[in-house]
């Protein structure tokens, strides 16, 4: 029996074709972040006779276009989530949980892992931390201080003998940057239920260590230390000025100020967070970015397998060095290549004080309440214990229609 050389090819292509589809994994990588997962990439590709198609999409947008691309089979099997929008991605069927990170949870620091928890499953393999630090100008400071007390007394002297030089600047009418103050003494976003999940229903902003924490950091804007300019939409702004101008000494910023603080030439160190009067080192939010899996992917075992071969400590290592984000491993995180460069170890150190976001939807009607409430406390307009059970009676009011509206 002959069998026609058309016949031959199409039969190859077809079976090429099922074979290539039944082997490809899709993965979107954050913008200009794919060169540190190449080398991984290709070894992973090699070692499974699969193809890995890397596409990069800036993080913010990826899981709206998952959204909308998932249902058609055009979306990823891996994409890039905050954990800050991981509730949301789980109520709407958007991520599957990951069952590898159950045995591999220890391998990270606990509040990545947290970060991406929901109802006992991990929705995401933490990628990257990020969390507020202290930049502080070597040219004034020559020796750091270890207390928010010393900076204080520190900033006092400063505000004595100049009007337009600052010892230390924190945009603390800020819910993001206050909180850090706030946690130590007891305040908390949002309390757990007898599950251990977050409960919407139990914010302890008002409570006696959240007025603690906010009037330890109003007498800062009381004394004039923090000045009035830093105050508002354009604050932070007004603080980077005043960093790299070279007009006050120490400043509470992030990640993303390294790169414009290095090219402006200011010979700056960072440092974990100071420790708070009552003994504890202040807290921060925690950003966490992570790797999650799309319910629509075909290949989820696949991609489970891929996104534990690439997390190993050795791939996780090349991916900081050529991304600089610093990956919540920690066997990475204790590696002399982070613990001897001063600004990834103040980043591991604070990472490790922090708490994560909370990644509960209610948590987006937090915010704007608190931040007035900031506002109107360090302006003196209402005294701190009202402004902010005024600010936890709107928050309890919008979570409320929040859930209404489900």
């Amino acid at each position: 029996m002959k069998i026609s050389k058309v016949a031959i090819a199409i039969t190859s292509l077809l079976v090429c074709s099922n074979v290539y589809a039944a082997t490809v994994l899709k993965v979107w990588e954050d913008d200009q972040k794919s060169q540190g997962i190449a080398q991984a990439v290709a070894d992973f590709e090699a070692l499974n006779d699969c193809k890995v198609i890397v596409e990069e999409v800036p993080f913010v947008s990826q899981v709206d276009r998952l959204r909308l691309e998932g249902p058609s089979g055009d979306g990823p099997d891996i994409l890039m989530i905050p954990a800050d929008r991981v509730g949301a991605a789980t109520v709407q069927g958007l991520i599957a949980p990951i069952k590898f990170m159950q045995e591999d949870q220890d391998k990270y620091i606990r509040s990545a892992v947290s970060a991406f928890a929901q109802g006992g499953e991990i929705y995401a393999v933490p990628k990257v931390v990020e969390t507020l630090v202290l930049f502080y100008n070597k040219d004034i400071l020559k020796q750091p201080y270890d207390t928010l007390n010393e900076y204080y007394d520190y900033a006092m002297k400063k505000k004595a003998t100049s009007d337009d030089e600052y010892g230390f600047i924190a945009k603390w009418d800020s819910f993001y940057y206050a909180y850090g103050a706030m946690q130590p003494y007891g305040a908390y976003v949002f309390g757990t239920d007898s599950d251990g999940n977050l409960d919407s229903r139990d914010v302890g902003l008002a409570n006696e260590g959240a007025i603690k924490g906010v009037e330890l950091i109003k007498k800062f804007f009381d004394t004039g230390c923090i000045p009035d300019s830093v105050r508002g939409d354009k604050g932070q702004n007004a603080i980077d000025e005043l960093f790299t101008k070279g007009k006050v000494a120490a400043i509470i910023n992030g990640p993303w100020a390294l790169e414009p603080y290095t090219k402006a030439k200011v010979n700056f160190g960072v440092l974990p967070l100071p420790i708070l009067p009552n003994g504890k080192p202040m807290s921060s939010f925690l950003g966490v970015k992570g790797y999650a899996i799309s319910t629509w992917s075909n290949e989820h075992d696949l991609a489970e397998q891929f996104l534990q071969f690439i997390n190993q400590p050795k791939y996780a290592k090349v991916r900081y060095q050529k991304t600089q984000e610093i990956p919540p491993i920690k066997s990475v995180m204790a590696d002399p290549i982070i613990t001897n460069d001063d600004f990834a170890n103040a980043i591991a150190v604070q990472a490790s004080r922090a708490v994560p976001i909370p990644s509960i939807p209610e948590m987006s009607e937090v915010w704007g309440p608190f931040d007035g409430a900031l506002d109107v406390a360090i302006s003196g307009k209402e005294g701190v214990k009202d402004a902010l059970k005024s600010a936890v009676e709107h928050i309890d009011y919008q979570i409320e229609a929040f859930r209404s509206g489900l």
